[in-house]
């Protein structure tokens, strides 16, 4: 079979994974990036298709008729069209859970990053403060603990569970809002407005879907506590950018940490790129090598599977 791998950079860094193992499964081509214009020609007449954030639309289906699986290096799956893929006996499967620990991992640092002013302090100490403090102990700086907050955390997926269990370890309070109520939940589950009311920290890790497709907007952000942080390493598109950045510069929330926008790389005309308290990171949550090369095994395992027609993690 031929594999097409369209944008292999989005896995690895420095070449620190190598793509030998998927030549196993057939004769593979690897393109570092896929612009859009270059779609059809990347795949060809490959069977297999391999890709993080290309899109593969009708269009593209219909002019690369020897295509029979398409593999996602990702958990989210928007960038294809799976009823037309579904249509044309396309078999779609993704990567889930790969990336549970080091996202949770991730949303953790933020919140102590917020919680206990390393970087802060760090470069107070470097200009000279604590040098010259009167004190043993310099800390104008207020910190706070984690025990007793509460951890407001929208979506009850693998990646949300993971962080709840984190955040229970801290002393945390929480609530979980949630699209479909868990069974035997020992939380606390309420709709998102209730949720974000009584966080002091609150985390996105849902999938975005018309229904929560600038679920963060004015309305959400008015009910939250001026002493609230908001958190979201799910999809940029989860939030309305310009009412968070108005929240911020306003005042309205603490402080926002965000992995992931609506356009990414970031769009130099986002206005949460200079609002007050708006820590951003180029989508890394997902990054440690640790973390990929998880996703690549879980994508090699997802092909041979499927070619021995016992097919996992299927979206359509």
């Amino acid at each position: 079979m031929k594999i097409s791998v369209l944008d292999w950079s989005t896995v690895t860094s420095d070449d620190d994974i190598s793509p030998d193992a998927l030549k196993k499964y057939g004769n593979i081509k690897i393109f570092p990036l896929t612009p859009p214009e270059l779609t059809v020609n990347h795949i060809g007449d490959a069977e297999i298709v391999l890709c993080n954030k290309v899109l593969i639309t009708k269009d593209i289906i219909d002019k690369c008729p020897n295509l029979k699986y398409i593999g996602l290096f990702a958990t989210g799956f928007n960038n294809i069209d799976i009823e037309y893929a579904k249509l044309k006996n396309i078999t779609v499967c993704n990567a889930g859970q790969y990336s549970t620990n080091a996202v949770a991992q991730q949303v953790f640092a933020y919140i102590l990053d917020f919680a206990n002013h390393i970087r802060n302090y760090d470069s107070a100490v470097k200009s000279g403060k604590w040098e010259n403090s009167s004190c043993f102990s310099y800390f104008p700086i207020p910190t706070t603990e984690l025990s007793g907050k509460t951890l407001s955390v929208v979506g009850y997926g693998s990646i949300g569970k993971c962080t709840v269990e984190i955040g229970k370890t801290f002393g945390m309070n929480i609530i979980v809002s949630t699209r479909t109520r868990p069974e035997n939940c020992p939380y606390e589950v309420t709709d998102i407005i209730t949720a974000a009311k009584n966080a002091d920290f609150l985390t996105f890790h849902c999938p975005l879907t018309e229904q929560t497709k600038g679920i963060v907007n004015t309305k959400l952000l008015n009910v939250m506590k001026p002493s609230a942080v908001l958190i979201n390493t799910s999809r940029g598109a989860v939030i309305n950018e310009k009412d968070l950045a108005d929240a911020l510069n306003n005042k309205k929330i603490a402080a926002a940490y965000l992995d992931v926008l609506d356009k990414e790389p970031m769009s130099p005309d986002t206005p949460l790129k200079t609002a007050k308290n708006c820590i951003i990171t180029p989508h890394t949550a997902w990054s440690a090598y640790e973390t990929r090369k998880r996703l690549f095994d879980i994508v090699c395992e997802n092909i041979r599977l499927w070619q021995n027609g016992t097919p996992q993690n299927k979206v359509n």
